[in-house]
């Protein structure tokens, strides 16, 4: 599997005000930041998934799971990080119509999201942010 690296920069600063949240609610943040964000890219991989007796449009999903499969195969790869989110399908036809086979040609439709959709969702990462932080930030100090 190919691994595609993109590098941020300039977010040392939101790094900073997460960690002056506890934990818990830091995690919250950027589980809510990153489905906002990754809900575009994963609306045009179903508009760009074949309509077809699988129903593979319909499983493509934004979330923080992934299926027994996925996860063994996640964790080998990758070191474990602070917040992950996923998106994606865990329909087993996924794999054949993104890569093809030997009976049936290849129809991408996660690859193209992410080629369209990438510097956008990272662009509504650092943008939403800092609201999501500033908001929990609110509700904390409303607590207190």
């Amino acid at each position: 599997m190919a691994r595609t690296t993109v590098k941020v920069e300039g977010l040392r600063e939101l790094d900073r005000a997460l960690g002056q949240l506890p934990q818990s609610v830091a995690k919250s943040v950027l589980r809510e930041t990153l489905r906002e964000a990754a809900e575009p890219m994963a609306r045009t991989a179903r508009q760009l998934a074949p309509k077809d007796e699988y129903h593979l449009y319909e499983s493509i999903d934004v979330s923080t799971r992934l299926n027994k499969r996925q996860r063994s195969i996640h964790r080998e790869e990758n070191k474990p990080t602070f917040q992950e989110m996923f998106v994606g399908t865990n329909n087993p036809a996924g794999v054949q119509q993104e890569f093809g086979n030997e009976r049936h040609p290849a129809q991408p439709f996660m690859r193209p999201a992410w080629d369209a959709e990438k510097m956008p969702t990272l662009d509504r990462i650092a943008n939403s942010l800092w609201f999501f932080i500033h908001r929990a930030a609110q509700r904390l100090a409303k607590k207190k």
